[in-house]
């Protein structure tokens, strides 16, 4: 049961991790919108680490 919710908190970061790619791709990014997606991405991250 752990391993379905550390891939799914790892599906979520990875999806993070586009927003945040498409985000600067854009022609006027919106830098408090890539801060937010950080923001969720570090705390994913932290999930992740500590749920080993």
């Amino acid at each position: 049961m752990e391993t379905k919710r550390i891939d799914t908190l790892k599906s979520e970061h990875r999806k993070l991790d586009t927003q945040i790619q498409l985000e600067y791709r854009k022609h006027d990014p919106n830098d408090a919108r890539i801060a937010e997606l950080k923001r969720l991405k570090l705390r994913l991250k932290d999930q992740i680490v500590h749920s080993h």
